[in-house]
């Protein structure tokens, strides 16, 4: 500030100058400080309808979360039903990348965001679900928390390493990719897990083999859920030939 003064005072306009131009240099090149990521979702969810919350992560399969995506986001365009408010959840707003690389940017992160209620929890597989994403506590605490509000929790593929990681398939009846059954067996000994099925439906549970049969498994809670009508509608608008009756699966307890 004396200096200041002093320049001021004795009128040395080229000093001034000099002073201010330091002063705009100096602000201007500093370096910004990396933005927060965002705290708060900005999803609207229309009301009346059932909440489908879809868990993604890093490596997640695309046919095991665009399969039931796809069902369950039609039934918006189906009349004389409750359809589905369909939206992602993970542990962060960032995008995240599929295990083909597609990116998607989460609509809720589960860590910070205030979640809507979950009627129906779907669990894709991702590349990780059968080693270090079963060490992911805060997943798994998710997982348990919108199970317990939730009246349908579906997985696929191996999403039911998550499901069983979580302990919610104790005493219940599952499927899983065919290729990871002796796996889930070792990993899980307790559990009954079948094979040769393209779903189980234990409960609130429904587990799938995954792949391409995940559009089966979505089919059917649609069937479960409006009846067959609206099931083979859905299933026509994207080419499918749904009958329930020729479909490998089973039905435990509703």
């Amino acid at each position: 500030m004396k200096l200041f003064y002093k320049i001021i005072n004795t009128n040395n306009v080229s000093s001034l100058w000099f002073l201010l131009f330091f002063f705009f240099l100096s602000h201007c090149t500093e370096v910004p400080k990396k933005q927060k990521e965002q705290s708060s979702s900005t999803v609207t969810l229309a009301p009346n309808r059932y909440n489908v919350a879809f868990l993604i992560m890093d490596g997640t399969y695309n046919t095991e979360l665009t399969a039931p995506y796809d069902i369950f986001q039609h039934t918006i365009f189906r009349k004389n039903i409750k359809p589905m408010n369909v939206f992602t959840v993970a542990n962060t707003h960032e995008p995240i990348t599929t295990f083909e690389g597609m990116r998607l940017l989460p609509d809720f992160n589960y860590r910070q965001d205030t979640l809507p209620h979950i009627d129906i929890l779907v669990i894709p597989s991702a590349e990780h679900h059968l080693d270090t994403d079963l060490d992911d506590t805060d997943m798994i605490d998710f997982v348990k928390k919108a199970a317990e509000q939730a009246s349908f929790v579906t997985s696929h593929c191996d999403g039911a390493f998550v499901l069983a990681q979580a302990g919610l398939l104790d005493g219940k009846v599952a499927t899983t990719f065919p290729g990871d059954i002796d796996t889930m067996r070792q990993k899980f000994p307790h559990l009954d897990i079948r094979e040769q099925v393209f779903f189980v439906h234990d409960g609130k549970y429904i587990t799938s083999s995954g792949g391409a049969k995940s559009f089966e498994a979505a089919l059917y809670l649609t069937e479960y859920l409006y009846g067959t009508a609206i099931a083979k509608s859905l299933a026509k608008g994207l080419v499918i030939d749904w009958n329930l009756d020729k479909i490998p699966y089973l039905l435990i307890n509703k």
